[in-house]
């Protein structure tokens, strides 16, 4: 009588293994992540790694005795996405890039090794043939495609490993992880444990050898990347697409970065030749409409380092049911909810017997708290059906007594501001700047909600 296959489960979450169900993972707190899957027998791949870590000739070094000039980064051709990594790839760095299907990935992955000639390029494909690559490649670039970029369609990792080896080359491209899987295990591709394993294997060959290797992931319906989620600690860096994939714009943000700095965001928009880089965000976010309109307001928000200027759109109407509605789009409709209370209870606004909605122009999805004086500014004026100046924007945020409290480098956003030709800004009266005021705009500082109406509704 044959043995029983022994069991675990798995969380699907974080990958924490157990001997029996749970409803509950222990270790992250998710409900009804664990699933069954058989103990996978890897003696032959920790045989492998153990007898190659044993023939390797490191030693430890002195922090001190190594020179950072010695690994320069490398420029990957695209500006926005160099910027986004921190001025270029580090050498032996894993990179984790994921999103929605047909965003942007595979766009972005490819136009790498067709921008920048000069580096030789190993494209591992796991979803797509050698003629469906081709065909997106000339579409890509018509111009031609440069003989540094090598293509190889397979799924097993040994046999991507060993071509990586062979060739040195001073890139390689994964896509995607999910669809790699390894001998030593028996799972499926997919699986918890062939990507845990798959990524622990790339993250070896990549600090080895010294050739960063960029990963393509997909991600849940609940927005999050795919497999545990021991695979974004692996990780050196996490870069996650975001946006209506329906439209034009992508934003690609940085949401670990071992090399630089996070939450950043970069600006695409996707064209019939691939993505384009859009250096100035600010300039697709401010408003496109030529006449005066009512419910609209522009915002100074900060994204990690870089400032934008982008349209808040409110919507106030007499409630046609019973009970008012309270819709956002790109914004925490709790937040909204608080705002919309603080003017009912701080300014005398009789607002809960009317419908609120509010949209962030572009796609945004904005948790910056200095943009809720543009919100309110927005929910007056249609309110009113009073249009604002559009040369006016706001940066400040407000507490629960109708104050106007001062946000973070004020002095980044003004600048900004008067780079593209407003004429003023509203911001806490409690900021302090040292800096000078940029020629060509007014600052204008309000202490609380009702100043700031009679500074714009007067």
């Amino acid at each position: 009588m044959a043995s029983k296959a022994k069991t675990l489960w798995y969380c699907t979450s974080c990958g924490n293994e157990s001997p029996k169900w749970m409803g509950r993972c222990p270790a992250c707190g998710e409900w009804n992540t664990m699933v069954e899957a058989p103990v996978e027998n890897a003696k032959g791949s920790r045989s492998a790694a153990s007898s190659h870590a044993a023939a390797s000739d490191r030693k430890p070094r002195k922090l001190n005795d190594i020179d950072l000039a010695s690994e320069p980064r490398i420029m990957l051709g695209v500006g926005e996405l160099d910027r986004l990594l921190g001025g270029g790839i580090v050498p032996g760095s894993l990179i984790l890039i994921g999103g929605e299907p047909g965003i942007g990935k595979s766009t972005l992955s490819l136009q790498i090794p067709l921008g920048c000639p000069s580096l030789n390029t190993l494209y591992v494909t796991g979803e797509e043939s050698e003629r469906q690559v081709r065909m997106r490649a000339s579409r890509l670039s018509p111009q031609g495609i440069p003989d540094s970029c090598l293509i190889y369609c397979e799924t097993r990792i040994e046999a991507v490993l060993e071509q990586a080896r062979a060739l040195t080359p001073g890139l390689m491209i994964v896509d995607s992880v999910q669809t790699m899987y390894t001998d030593a295990l028996d799972s499926t591709p997919g699986s918890v444990s062939q990507i845990k394993e798959v990524a622990a294997m790339l993250l070896r060959f990549a600090k080895e050898s010294g050739v960063p290797v960029i990963l393509i992931g997909h991600i849940t319906k609940d927005g999050y990347i795919a497999g545990p989620k021991i695979l974004e600690h692996i990780v050196d860096v996490v870069l996650q697409f975001e946006g209506d994939n329906r439209g034009s714009y992508r934003i690609l943000r940085s949401i670990k970065n071992r090399f630089g700095s996070t939450s950043e965001l970069a600006v695409f928009e996707m064209t019939g030749s691939g993505l384009r880089e859009v250096p100035n965000p600010s300039e697709m976010l401010i408003p496109m409409h030529e006449e005066d309109l009512s419910g609209t307001a522009i915002a100074a928000m900060l994204d990690g380092t870089r400032p934008l200027l982008f349209e808040v759109q409110a919507l106030v109407s007499s409630a046609a049911y019973g009970t008012a509605q309270r819709s956002a789009t790109g914004f925490d409709v709790r937040r909204l909810n608080m705002l919309l209370a603080v003017l009912e209870k701080r300014a005398g606004f009789h607002l809960s017997a009317k419908d609120v909605f509010l949209n962030m122009a572009g796609g945004l999805k904005v948790s910056d708290p200095a943009c809720d004086l543009a919100v309110i500014c927005a929910v007056l004026s249609s309110n009113f059906d009073y249009p604002l100046p559009l040369d006016c924007c706001f940066a400040g945020e407000v507490g629960l007594s109708g104050e106007i409290r001062p946000v973070g480098q004020t002095d980044r956003r003004i600048a900004e501001a008067a780079r593209l030709g407003f004429k003023k800004i509203f911001v806490s009266s409690y900021s302090a700047s040292d800096a000078p005021t940029p020629s060509g705009i007014k600052v204008v500082k309000v202490a609380d909600v009702p100043a700031l109406v009679k500074a714009l509704f007067k």
